[in-house]
Formats: C-alpha cells, sequence, structure tokens
C-alpha cells in the first residue's frame, strides 16, 4: 500500500527553479495550485510580465489530492447557498458550474491535454429517509432552471432514494494543471515562499527568506491565504479535512456523492476505484489513524482493498460561496472552494485574470470575498470556538510536539502519512519540519 495520492504516483514531475534574486514585476501569483496555474493560463496573451512562485511542487498539494471531478451536482451545497442567499444565487452558482465544466473540456480537447478525460453520469444519493425529499427538491430545482435530471439508482451503492445528471467528467489533475503550462511563456519558481507582504506607494514588497519581489499586482492563491489582514480569514472559513483511498475494480465511468456530511464520493480512474469519506472538521478530530482504519475496514466490507490512502485538506467557507476576487486595491484571492475545486479553482482564474485586465466577467459579483451575511457572522463565531478547540487539542497531544509558526497550535504526527499537521488551521509539515502545506509558510524545528 502506498501512502501517497494516486496521481503522484509513476508521473514525471515538472521541475522549476527556486528564485534567488530579486524580481520587478507586473503581476505575482503566490500558489502552483489549480487557481494559481489557471491565471497564469488566462493573462498568457494579457502583454504582462507574470511570475508565479509555489513553495513546494506544482499542483503536488490540494490539487493534487483531490478527487479530479468536474461536476455541478455538488452535494448539499447548492441548499447551503440557498438558504444563506436565495435561488437566483444559487442557480447563478450552477450556472458558473456548468459554463466552467465545458470551458475546461473545451480547453483539454484545444491544447490537446492528455489528463485521462473521461464523460460520466454523475449520481447524488441518500441512504438516509428524512432526505429523500431534500434531493427531490434539488431535482426539482434543478428542472425549473432546464436542467435535465433523472431519478435513478446507482449499483455501487445501496441508497433510498438518488438522482443522476448528464455531461459531467472525470480528470486527472496534476495532468490537467501539467497540460496547462505546455505553451507557458511566464517565469515559475518551486520551493519559493512568500514570507511577508509590504505595500509601498503603487507596489506591494514580497518578501522571501533571501529575495524581494516587487509587483504591481498580487493574486493570492495558496488555498489558505496566509496574510490574514483586512481579510480576517480564519473567521470566514473552517477547514475539512477528508479520507481517500484507490482500490482495483474495473467499472464504467461513474462518478457518486451522498448528499450530507460524513460525505462519501466515489469515481473510477482507470482499473481503480477512489473512494472518499470520514470527512470532519480538522478541529474537532485529530485522530487520523482512526480515520484511515475506518475507511480501510468499510473497503474490506465490500471486498475493496486499498492501493493508495491519503489524506487532503478543504476550505468551507461560511455562506457556501468560494472567495474570488479584490481585497485591497490590486491584490486579488482566489479560495473557499468548498470541496469542489477543480471547478471553481479554474474559474477563479478566470474571474482574476479578467479583472487585472480590466475585462468584465459577469461571475465577478458573485463571488465577491468582501461580502457581508449573516452566516458570515454566525459561521464566524463558531470558527473562533472551533480553533480554540484544535488549539487544545494540539496541547493535549504533548508538550514535546513542535509548534506550528502560523499561529503558535501544537502540531500533531500524522503516523500514516508521515506529516506533522496542525489541528487549528491545517498546516502541514513533512517528517523532516519542511513545510508542504499553508498558511504557515516557514518550515519547523523537529526533534530528532
Amino acid at each position: 500500500m502506498k501512502n501517497i495520492s494516486i496521481w503522484k504516483d509513476n508521473i514525471k514531475y515538472l521541475n522549476y527553479p527556486k528564485l534567488n534574486n530579486n524580481l520587478l514585476v507586473d503581476v505575482l501569483i503566490v500558489g502552483g495550485g489549480i487557481t494559481g496555474i489557471s491565471t497564469l493560463y488566462h493573462l498568457r496573451n494579457s502583454n504582462l510580465k507574470v511570475v508565479l512562485v509555489e513553495q513546494n511542487k506544482i499542483a503536488m498539494s490540494v490539487t493534487g489530492n483531490s478527487t479530479g471531478k468536474l461536476n455541478y451536482l455538488q452535494n448539499d451545497l447548492i441548499d447551503k447557498i440557498r438558504k444563506n442567499f436565495n435561488d437566483d444565487v444559487a442557480y447563478k452558482y450552477i450556472d458558473a458550474q456548468i459554463n466552467t465544466i465545458d470551458m475546461i473540456v473545451d480547453i483539454i480537447k484545444k491544447e490537446k491535454i492528455s489528463c485521462n478525460l473521461q464523460k460520466t453520469e454523475s449520481f447524488m444519493y441518500t441512504s438516509k429517509k428524512n432526505e429523500i425529499d431534500k434531493i427531490k427538491n434539488i431535482k426539482q430545482f434543478l428542472e425549473n432552471n432546464n436542467i435535465k435530471v433523472q431519478e435513478e439508482k446507482s449499483k455501487l451503492v445501496k441508497s433510498k432514494y438518488s438522482i443522476k445528471i448528464s455531461n459531467t467528467y472525470l480528470i486527472n489533475p496534476i495532468k490537467f494543471v501539467y497540460g496547462l503550462l505546455k505553451n507557458n511563456i511566464f517565469s515559475i519558481y518551486e520551493n519559493t515562499s512568500i514570507i511577508d507582504i509590504e505595500k509601498e506607494n503603487d507596489y506591494y514588497l514580497c518578501y522571501t527568506n533571501k529575495n524581494l519581489i516587487k509587483a504591481k499586482k498580487v493574486v493570492i492563491a495558496s488555498h489558505y491565504p496566509y496574510f490574514l489582514n483586512p481579510l480576517c480569514f480564519p473567521i470566514k472559513a473552517s477547514l475539512e479535512k477528508s479520507y481517500l483511498s484507490a482500490s482495483k475494480y474495473s467499472t464504467n465511468p461513474i462518478s457518486l456523492i451522498s448528499y450530507s456530511n460524513p460525505f462519501i464520493s466515489i469515481r473510477n480512474y482507470k482499473d481503480y476505484l477512489i473512494y472518499l469519506s470520514n470527512s470532519h472538521s480538522i478541529n474537532k478530530d485529530v485522530n487520523d489513524k482512526k480515520n484511515f482504519n475506518e475507511l480501510v475496514s468499510n473497503l474490506k466490507k465490500i471486498n475493496l482493498k486499498s492501493e493508495y490512502l491519503w489524506s487532503n485538506i478543504d476550505i468551507i467557507t461560511n455562506d457556501g460561496l468560494p472567495y474570488i476576487g479584490r481585497i485591497t486595491k490590486d491584490m486579488y484571492i482566489g479560495t473557499g472552494y468548498n470541496t469542489w475545486g477543480l471547478t471553481n479553482g479554474f474559474l477563479a482564474g478566470c474571474i482574476l485574470s479578467d479583472m487585472i485586465m480590466n475585462k468584465n466577467n459577469k461571475y465577478t459579483k458573485l463571488f465577491n470575498p468582501k461580502r457581508k451575511n449573516i452566516a458570515q457572522i454566525t459561521g464566524g463565531i463558531s470558527n473562533i470556538f472551533n480553533s480554540m478547540d484544535g488549539y487544545i487539542k494540539g496541547l493535549l497531544n504533548g508538550n514535546n510536539c513542535p509548534t506550528c509558526p502560523h499561529l503558535g497550535c501544537k502540531l500533531i504526527y500524522n503516523k500514516l502519512e508521515k506529516t506533522w499537521d496542525c489541528p487549528c488551521h491545517g498546516s502541514r509539515f513533512n517528517k523532516n519540519g519542511k513545510c508542504i502545506s499553508g498558511p504557515a509558510n516557514k518550515d519547523i524545528n523537529v526533534n530528532k
């Protein structure tokens, strides 16, 4: 069994240098996942001097740990948006997903990107009697907006009720990101962390450990933004951890998602079945071993053996919509994708690049990161207490554990993946102390 994402196995990695000199640029993109690379791709005809920096390797963090689904039937997220806003906003969100999926597929074909693209039907199901009417209501909502939906069950799961849509897709997310870089004209630097940003006149001074990047505009595409002001991000979002497995299993192209948490997400890839489960707030459950064991045990019950095991952390916004747009003059952000990062991350790149080039985009207002609503307030209070809960769990884990350089939480060692994980805001470090996922942007000292 391999304790890595299936996408990371047997892949020929792209390699970019580490920054070793000062730079003066028009646009600096911080983060080399789907959001950063999509922004880079959409700026290719801008005549701007653009640079992207990634603290580790391109597409190897959240993007490289995802399920690789392009789907607009997104569990109970639709209901969350309808509740916090209205049906019109919810449909605009669905419309954005459908248009983004179409755009991604068109680009894959146009650029001849080899990323195991598969067209498939997608199912949303429930095994709970009290959720049947909720899914029926979603079906009616989609049909009211001229989206074809069928009542149909998949043979892969036992369910009390299930609906199906067409025109959804599956991809290998790392190969897709690599494909977007095939004809890249801009400079990319890996193993390069931005540790501080200051504003000086018309420029942002972006500091690495040894160098300075002076940029007119900055795009924060680093999954969890570690520049807290003015966004106050720990109040505006929470983090959800999920556990994934890939097992040998041959089936036709398939995609399934359960309606409610703890979510189960299933898809095929070649002769494997990828299975996600045990989703939980990172502050509430810090026992990774237990969650991995439960996943393996549940798969054994259906005669599946885990060949790959890994985890992923997603940002969950308080109101259900991503944060995409301008946060201060000439500083932009794309994050908070509520577990649907491939479509929303690519869409973020479209929106942010349009904003940088002063182009209109019909989705700009929808995802405004400075929006205010009741869900932001109530969710913010909950997020504060959850972070405190995570801080206490870290303390109880032992005084000898290293401390996260982000906000000082005690780290917990993940024995299966051999990482030090923060139970407060999701930073991760390898066993030697190298930071592999933010919001932390510095390495730690690990006692040998």
